[in-house]
């Protein structure tokens, strides 16, 4: 049996998608009575990354608006490094969808394992708090 690839989810999974946006380790204040770090810290990870991609892709503020098809699928450990992948997945005329998944770096490992994935949806917003049109893409004219 040959070792899982570090980049490859070692269940058979696909490898990583997306762009790097938040990397961060888990301390032991952000861990549950079981030792596991708590799913909402995680979470709250996967929605900073994802408002990055969203704002950056928006050129401007957004919003959560919602989250969906979010799975746990590994438990996150005190000391592992989370990395936290983002793709702009759709592109609506005010919103933005973001795929996402988080990989941990096991403690003193190379190995990555898929931890958590989901889908975040961004609205973009005026400086007053109101929707606004997502502007097209620099230099393609479409959104």
């Amino acid at each position: 049996m040959s070792a899982a690839s570090p980049d490859r989810d070692p269940d058979g999974g696909e490898g990583i998608s997306g762009e790097l946006t938040v990397r961060t380790v888990a301390m032991p204040a952000d861990a549950n009575a079981g030792g596991d770090i708590f799913g909402g810290w995680v979470l709250s990870q996967m929605d900073i990354a994802a408002g990055i991609a969203a704002a950056e892709r928006a050129q401007g503020r957004t919003a959560t608006v919602g989250i969906e098809a979010m799975s746990f699928l590994r438990p996150v450990h005190v000391g592992d490094v989370l990395c936290v992948y983002t793709r702009i997945a759709r592109v609506g005329r005010t919103s933005i969808t973001v795929a996402v998944e988080a990989w941990v770096r096991r403690q003193l490992s190379s190995e990555r394992l898929k931890v958590t994935e989901g889908i975040f949806t961004f609205v973009a917003l005026e400086s007053s708090g109101r929707k606004r049109p997502v502007p097209p893409l620099p230099g393609t004219g479409t959104a």
